[in-house]
């Protein structure tokens, strides 16, 4: 929790507003009792629900990042379909011309003697041979020409087949992205509805025990000795995370890609995307789909990935720290490794050669204010 949460309480319509798109703002309730529900609770007990309900509304992003990116997928094979299906009935036009065409000279030049009998009745039969193997190679180009009429309508009709069942896929994935999107909008109000029901007292205390955690988790990793020393990055790498570090500050908005905003996996899959490397577009599928590389061996620029599902990933920096795109309400900062349960690490350029020199990215200042949690501990 930040300052920022504190002020998100005193003024949720705002916050609800910038949240949640379609929902309604409503005036910020007024402070309740001690007596209350949350009044009642311990706040760790109220720190456990907060971080339950960041952890649904992520997993609930990622998988509606999954959709977006299957519908984008989905939408370009439509369009290659429909472009190829353009492309068949222009050739099949153009064949049925050729047939027509073959078809009436047939037809002005056919008659009832058979070609046994003009050999017989030919003047020079030798000539008439030759005529006869010249009207046969031209009876084999009818026929191909047939052919060509046959293989185009069947391609014409095979690709008007794979165009209708793309385009009824993109729809089934349209409608499952709409599901979803409504799905992180319910999994966020959840959250706002908790936060307005805190006192700036309740705020103050959870703000405490989250840093308090973090820092404890973030020494006794260290104290594990998981980390070995400090590797440097390959080139790739540390353009991915000067890219990361210049967007320090930005603020979390589940489901951006940048450049204005992001949320955890739109941030690292932006920043390999502009060091010349493109990567899936969701944590899971980052976790899923690249090389895994020991904590011992991460260098800058490898993606450390959190939570049993991989819901939440980060930018690894070097000396413990990584950078990443907390949580809605948040900015993207620089936080300790251990700010949430670790999973594991992978690395997208595995035969990345080390620069032999290298310097760490200036961060800018304040890059370690603000929330260090992601979206949760795993229950």
């Amino acid at each position: 929790m930040s300052e920022r949460l504190v002020r998100l309480a005193c003024t949720a319509a705002v916050t609800a507003g910038a949240l949640l798109v379609t929902a309604p703002a409503v005036a910020a309730p007024e402070p309740r009792p001690e007596t209350s529900a949350a009044g009642q609770r311990s706040v760790t007990a109220l720190l456990t629900d907060l971080q339950r309900l960041y952890r649904d509304a992520e997993r609930a992003t990622e998988t509606y990042n999954a959709t977006a990116e299957k519908l984008k997928k989905q939408r370009a094979e439509v369009s290659r379909l429909d472009a190829a299906l353009a492309k068949a009935r222009l050739s099949l036009h153009d064949s049925r011309g050729a047939a027509g065409r073959l078809a009436r000279q047939q037809y002005q030049s056919s008659d009832d003697i058979s070609s046994y009998v003009r050999l017989l009745l030919a003047r020079d039969p030798q000539h008439a041979l030759d005529e006869g193997h010249v009207i046969g190679q031209l009876s084999l180009e009818r026929a191909k020409t047939v052919e060509r009429v046959v293989g185009s309508e069947r391609r014409t009709d095979a690709l008007a087949r794979a165009a209708r069942k793309a385009l009824d896929g993109q729809l089934v994935l349209a409608g499952r992205r709409k599901k979803e999107r409504d799905e992180v909008r319910k999994r966020l109000k959840g959250v706002e509805e908790l936060l307005a029901s805190l006192t700036v007292d309740q705020l103050t205390e959870l703000d405490r025990l989250e840093k308090s955690g973090v820092s404890e988790a973030q020494k006794k990793f260290m104290a594990s000795g998981a980390l070995s020393s400090e590797r440097p990055p390959s080139r790739e790498g540390e353009k991915a995370l000067r890219y990361a570090v210049g967007q320090i500050g930005k603020p979390y908005q589940w489901g951006a890609v940048g450049p204005k905003s992001y949320d955890c996996s739109g941030l690292t899959s932006r920043a390999w995307q502009r060091a010349g490397r493109s990567i899936p577009r969701t944590s899971q599928e980052q976790w899923a789909r690249l090389p895994r590389v020991p904590l011992s061996e991460l260098r800058p620029g490898d993606l450390v990935v959190y939570f049993p599902e991989a819901t939440h990933v980060a930018l690894y920096a070097g000396d413990g720290m990584v950078v990443q795109a907390p949580r809605p309400g948040s900015k993207i900062k620089v936080s300790p490794i251990a700010a949430n349960p670790l999973l594991g690490a992978v690395r997208p350029d595995p035969a990345g050669e080390p620069l032999r020199r290298y310097t760490p990215p200036k961060l800018p200042e304040k890059a370690m204010d603000g929330s260090d949690a992601g979206y949760g501990s795993a229950p």
